[in-house]
């Protein structure tokens, strides 16, 4: 795994913890809690298994798990800073949010590299 890829997990992971820190550290805790226990999820698993907890986000909170998904979207957009191509006819969708975001990080790394050279 490059170094690159582990600095974009680490930031997905913070922007998680502030997105749930919105509702309150109780209920942050509360939700890590029901990942790991009912979906065994565990927030270091996160960035390997979005999908996994975006159903679980959906399970607990029904359509309120939108809500959560876009606090953690803006939360990852202000850690990244990173513009995305975004098709606005699309549905935006967490999981795909978030793979945009990590190659729009992954290849501006790549590019800032290039320069510092």
């Amino acid at each position: 795994m490059t170094r690159k890829r582990k600095a974009f997990e680490n930031i997905l992971i913070e922007a998680v913890d502030e997105g749930l820190a919105s509702l309150g550290e109780s209920a942050k805790q509360s939700i890590y809690f029901h990942l790991e226990g009912k979906f065994k999820i565990a927030k270091k698993d996160i960035p390997y298994r979005l999908e996994d907890f975006t159903d679980g986000l959906e399970k607990i909170f029904g359509l309120g798990a939108h809500f959560i998904e876009i606090l953690i979207m803006k939360s990852l957009f202000e850690k990244t800073g990173q513009p995305l191509k975004w098709n606005q006819s699309k549905e935006l969708v967490f999981t795909e949010y978030v793979a945009a975001a990590k190659q729009s990080f992954l290849k501006r790394k790549k590019e800032v590299k290039a320069i510092e050279v």
